[in-house]
């Protein structure tokens, strides 16, 4: 198993089987999932572990599993993935980050995040990253903004229905070298 990154309270590391249970349980959790256009199913899941997996493994970075180094416990997710629909502003390397909903509101998001960031910028070629979400997503964006990103503007996200209220996103920018 690869450690990428390591911060006060957290491990970034490969996946490990047993973190699939809480891994489906995170993606079937109506509160983690409200800006997402659906849930994932167990066997959703499990393919979109292996293929984070797959993306670690081949490029030495991604989606990391998180794991609280106090429980030893998986707890989400962070890091970059390629933002490959068609946009003005793509393909883009996009940083995000997911966690399970009993560890929100104790500033993981961020400092996962930040953790991230500091790995890209020694021990990969990022120059730059964005993320996106759901105008409504306020927590994301509060999190977007906590770890230095500028607003860049609004777009319909074109994966998402068009009369989905999630269909209105917003973009934030950051350079990281």
């Amino acid at each position: 198993m690869t450690v990428y990154f390591e911060t006060r309270r957290l491990i970034a590391r490969d996946y490990q089987p047993e973190d699939l249970p809480a891994f489906t349980a995170m993606n079937q959790d109506d509160a983690v999932m409200r800006y997402f256009p659906h849930k994932l199913n167990a066997a959703e899941s499990k393919v979109f572990m292996e293929k984070l997996q797959l993306l670690l493994t081949a490029n030495n970075y991604g989606l990391f599993a998180l794991e609280e180094k106090r429980s030893r416990a998986f707890i989400g997710f962070t890091g970059f993935h390629l933002a490959d629909f068609e946009s003005s502003f793509t393909p883009a390397t996009e940083i995000g980050w997911r966690l399970c909903e009993e560890k929100w509101h104790q500033g993981y998001a961020t400092e996962a995040a930040r953790g991230a960031l500091d790995y890209a910028a020694a021990k990969t070629a990022l120059q730059e990253v964005i993320s996106f979400t759901a105008k409504a997503n306020l927590p994301s964006q509060k999190v977007m903004q906590r770890i230095g990103m500028t607003f860049a503007g609004a777009f319909i996200h074109p994966r998402v229905a068009h009369d989905s209220p999630l269909a209105d996103h917003v973009l934030y920018h950051l350079n990281i070298k």
